[in-house]
């Protein structure tokens, strides 16, 4: 599972359950993970139908190269459990199951749990939009080793906070979310920039939130990929600050280094570390 937490996830981009056509298109944008959501995108009286014509989709595109998830509904309501056992019986498994509206950390190691039955490994991703959830961040992203990652699901979240699901009204939620990610060593995805023809807009708020510790986001709109792969990515000028900066303390003799006049400690290695294994993922793929 070390593995799978080290894979790529800047951009994440969902396709609705009942347009299975567009899956094979969405494989071929470039997005780092495609997933095919059952949840928000379907109709209530439309899950069944659903379900039944993306599920098969896993295993037509098995070959694939993007990470292949599936947003199931939540797994407290008789729909979601009918997605797991429809996805357990699958010949194919998605590589990742997205859960949605999580409150508690149990809810997350019975999902993983049910998902063991099946031999081959299968990552999770947990979305955070409930008030419970928030609150319960910390210990639901430390739930389960097949945990890669969290979201922030602004809109549901926003409601139950009674905010509008603006930048200030969630900045909190997002830097609690943030904080529960990197302390168990896992990616966290922005909500998708709802705007489809305003880069300067797009651009914008993905800067901001890699600033703030975001590891990538999610999309709706394949147009959104290059804007969201250039924020989350490291830039040339980082990459060779941080060969400096490697190099510098591996001469020091004394635990200590000065770049650019700057004192350099453990602490900025390891951010140094983590750029150039970005920059070595980015180069293998």
């Amino acid at each position: 599972m070390s593995d799978q937490r080290t894979r790529r996830r800047r951009s994440f981009l969902f396709v609705p359950g009942l347009r299975p056509d567009r899956f094979a298109k969405a494989l071929e944008t470039g997005a780092d993970v495609v997933c095919i959501d059952l949840e928000d995108a379907v109709a209530p009286d439309r899950k069944d139908e659903s379900r039944d014509l993306s599920l098969p989709l896993y295993h037509e595109h098995r070959a694939a190269k993007p990470e292949k998830a599936v947003r199931i509904n939540s797994a407290r309501t008789p729909e979601g459990l009918a997605d797991l056992l429809a996805i357990l019986k699958l010949e194919t498994l998605p590589d990742a199951v997205v859960l949605p509206k999580v409150r508690s950390a149990d809810e997350v190691r019975i999902v993983a749990d049910l998902l063991r039955h099946r031999p081959e490994p299968i990552v999770l991703y947990v979305i955070i939009e409930t008030a419970e959830g928030l609150e319960n961040v910390a210990s639901i992203a430390l739930a389960d080793p097949s945990i890669v990652a969290l979201f922030i699901g602004a809109v549901d979240l926003s409601a139950e906070l009674r905010v509008k699901p603006s930048w200030n009204a969630l900045a909190y939620a997002r830097s609690r979310i943030v904080h529960a990610a990197a302390r168990a060593e896992v990616a966290v995805l922005d909500v998708p920039y709802l705007t489809i023809d305003d880069d300067e807009g797009l651009r914008r708020e993905a800067a901001r939130s890699a600033e703030l510790g975001f590891t990538g986001k999610a999309l709706i709109h394949p147009n959104h990929i290059p804007a969201i792969h250039e924020a989350f990515s490291p830039t040339s000028e980082d990459i060779a600050y941080a060969k400096r900066v490697i190099a510098a303390y591996a001469e020091s003799t004394t635990g200590l280094a000065v770049v650019d006049g700057k004192l350099i400690e453990k602490p900025v290695i390891r951010e140094a570390e983590r750029i150039l294994a970005n920059a070595e993922r980015a180069a293998d793929a």
